[in-house]
């Protein structure tokens, strides 16, 4: 198959894999090849010492920083990309390869204050579906956003404009149908910067990690494209990072509209079709 140019050069983030499909009747037809996105564990130390494991998409050295940054802000390990002095990929690092066929990459960051990273509220694992994981106790839940300030006023059509330029964007969905993505607009629907990934969490830490080597947090006057539902996740990293607007294609979750609410983020639902549902802070969106 002749992949487009962005997936060639972003490094192992498809697989070939056999299928047999199953038609109507219910029989089995020939083998076929399908694509299918690529989950790789991504182990972060701090200072030599295991922080985390991320289960995400593998994008290349580049994607893995703007990851890397972004995971370590959300989290409050930093508040500046300056802080981060090195990040060195480790090579010759045991891994569980020979029991479960799992390849992985093993990095290791040093800060300027190797006390910084005492601050880090997880275990050593998140899964690709949950933002959450790992965390110590309920408390260790807290969202510490500071804000988001008035933000922009926005029209409807323009947050489903966004959406319907985020949905063109996707080419790794467009080939596996198996990944998420995030993308961060101005106020006048201009693209800043759209990640895929098999976390819709990791997308959203790859675009703030990029914002934030940018040194352009916070991120005020913008909007966030979802390609799914909203969670508890989604909603603590926006705050934490300023973004005033969420607009998703999915549902959120009961918690991700009254976080939404207290942070002060607009938060809708359901875009599709010319119609959404607005379940926090509409004042916003101008009708």
């Amino acid at each position: 198959m002749d992949l487009p140019p962005d997936i060639r050069a972003s490094g192992p983030r498809i697989a070939m894999l056999p299928v047999l499909r199953l038609g109507n009747p219910p029989k089995f037809t020939s083998e076929h090849t399908d694509c299918v996105a690529v989950e790789e564990p991504l182990e972060i130390r701090l200072h030599g010492r295991p922080a985390a494991v991320l289960m995400r998409t593998p994008g290349g050295p580049a994607e893995d920083r703007e990851l890397i940054m972004g995971f370590l802000f959300c989290e409050g390990v930093i508040t500046l990309a300056s802080q981060v002095l090195e990040i060195e990929r480790l090579e010759n690092v045991e891994t569980c390869q020979q029991v479960t066929g799992m390849t992985g990459t093993t990095v290791d960051v040093r800060l300027d204050s190797p006390s910084r990273g005492r601050g880090i509220e997880r275990f050593f694992y998140s899964t690709s579906s949950c933002g959450a994981c790992g965390k110590r106790s309920i408390d260790s839940l807290e969202v510490k956003g500071t804000g988001v300030g008035n933000g922009p006023m926005v029209t409807s059509g323009m947050l489903l404009q966004v959406l319907e330029d985020s949905r063109h964007q996707q080419a790794l969905f467009t080939l596996t149908g198996g990944v998420h993505s995030s993308g961060l607009y101005t106020r006048a629907g201009a693209r800043v910067e759209l990640r895929e990934d098999v976390g819709r969490h990791n997308a959203l830490d790859k675009v703030i990690g990029a914002r934030l080597i940018a040194d352009c947090i916070p991120l005020a006057n913008h909007i966030l494209a979802i390609s799914g539902r909203v969670g508890y996740e989604i909603i603590q990293k926006a705050a934490v990072a300023g973004i005033p607007l969420i607009v998703a294609v999915g549902a959120p979750t009961s918690l991700a509209v009254n976080l939404a609410a207290i942070h002060g983020i607009t938060l809708a639902g359901f875009a599709r079709a010319g119609t959404m549902n607005v379940y926090t802070h509409p004042q916003r969106i101008a009708t």
